[in-house]
Order: structure tokens, then sequence, then C-alpha cells
């Protein structure tokens, strides 16, 4: 099939997304021994464990494959996390592109520096569970549940040609802004202002990605991943999993 992904570009995706998978159970969890050189001991494994792993496959998962499709198309696009304890994934993320050193180059890569990035997130002195201004890059508070979505369309109203990613956790779902942020797709008009809607659903925090559904109202408020795009109408915004293929244009 000639839309499908490469041998080698899937196992560079599937090692990068085990990478990061890996690089954020560390952070929940790990005190010491960053890359398990020796058995693991209780002393190794922070005594207070705040955050949780529920959306952290699913946000590494989509950001590999943003990162992807970025590439790809030369697309301008950002990431919006909305998961109050999903923390874990952006931050890993961010060390494994290398700007985390860039800008807190004490936190090297290298076993070293992954001890740091392990023992500073939501520990005394460090960085806070979840999307924080410490987090290079971001516009977003991840901990103050309710306005991701409503930042994502402001970014997309703002810029026609931007695309933004918007995951938004399912506690945050509950909430009084979230619920108003739905309606904010009545205002984009993919014929005069450029920028329309695609919403791609999942369940992050069952720790799988569900196959998406396209859809100008949510039908499923169970969901807890969604997509937002800004772009022209012809554009088309879609996670697709198993088969993993290649990004539609």
């Amino acid at each position: 099939m000639p839309n499908t992904l490469s041998d080698d570009l899937r196992r560079k995706i599937d090692a990068y997304w085990r990478a990061a998978n890996y690089v954020s159970v560390g952070q929940i969890y790990l005190y010491d021994n960053p890359l398990l050189k020796r058995p693991l001991q209780l002393s190794d494994v922070k005594p207070l464990v705040v955050s949780h792993w529920g959306t952290t496959p699913g946000q590494n998962f989509i950001y590999v494959h943003l990162n992807r499709v970025i590439k790809k198309y030369d697309l301008d696009m950002f990431y919006v996390a909305g998961p109050g304890h999903g923390g874990p994934a952006i931050v890993g993320n961010v060390y494994l592109e290398g700007t985390w050193s860039e800008v807190y180059p004490n936190v090297t890569q290298d076993e070293r520096g992954s001890k740091e990035l392990f023992k500073q997130f939501s520990f005394p002195g460090g960085i806070s569970s979840h999307v924080a201004p410490t987090t290079p890059g971001s516009i977003h508070e991840g901990g103050e549940l309710g306005y991701s979505l409503s930042h994502a369309f402001g970014a997309a109203f703002d810029n026609p040609e931007l695309i933004v990613a918007c995951v938004i956790g399912d506690g945050e779902a509950e909430t009084g802004p979230l619920a108003a942020s739905w309606q904010s797709n009545k205002f984009l008009d993919p014929i005069t202002t450029a920028p329309c809607c695609r919403f791609c659903i999942s369940t992050a925090t069952r720790s799988a990605i569900r196959p998406c559904l396209r859809a100008s109202r949510v039908r499923n408020w169970t969901s807890s991943c969604v997509v937002a795009a800004g772009r022209r109408s012809s554009s088309r915004v879609m996670i697709r999993t198993r088969c993993m293929s290649a990004w539609p244009r």
C-alpha cells in the first residue's frame, strides 16, 4: 500500500514512543537509578507519587505522530495539553527533543541528566506535576482545568494557518469553561476566515488511542482526547491508529 509507513519509519516511531513512555514513568516514580543499571530498591522510588500514568501514553502517541506530520508537510503546529496530571508526557518529549537541556543546561541528555529530570518532577524545589511556565514553550497551564480548548480555539482564530492540537483531560471535560468551549466552532467560517475544526476523539486515560471520529459536534462526552485544527476545510487532521498509515493530504 503506497500510503503506509515504511518499516524503518515505523520502527523509529515505535522506539521514540517507548522512550517517551519510559522517561514519563521515570519522572513519576524514580528518585534514583534512572537507567535501572542495578535492581530496583525502595530507596530508588519517590516516597510520595504525584501525577499518574493515565493520559501519558496516549499523549506520547499523539506527540510523536504530530511531529511526524510536521516534518513531512512542514506544518505550523503546536500542542495544548489539557490533562492536569499529564505533565510527564510533555516534559519528557521536550527533554527527548533536546529543548529542555538547552534551557536548563544542568539537565543533560545522559544518565546524570535523566536522574536530575526524574528527581525534580513534582518534587520540592523542582517542577510541578503538570505543564507549567517552567516547561519551555508552554502557553497553557495544564493544572488549571477547563481552559485548554478555549486556548486552542483562540490560537486558531488569531492564526488561521496554524494547526492547534488540543488534548482534553477527562477531569476538565466536566468543567463549565470546557462545556462552553465546545460552542466555539460556531465562530469558525472555513470560507471567509480560513480556520476550521476537526475533532479526534479517543480515550487516552485508558492507555489506548481509539479510532478517531471526525465531527463538528461532539457526541461522546466520555472521551478525553480532542485534536482541534485551525486550517482550511480541505485539510483533515486525524490520528490514525493500528494501521499507522500516512497522514492524509
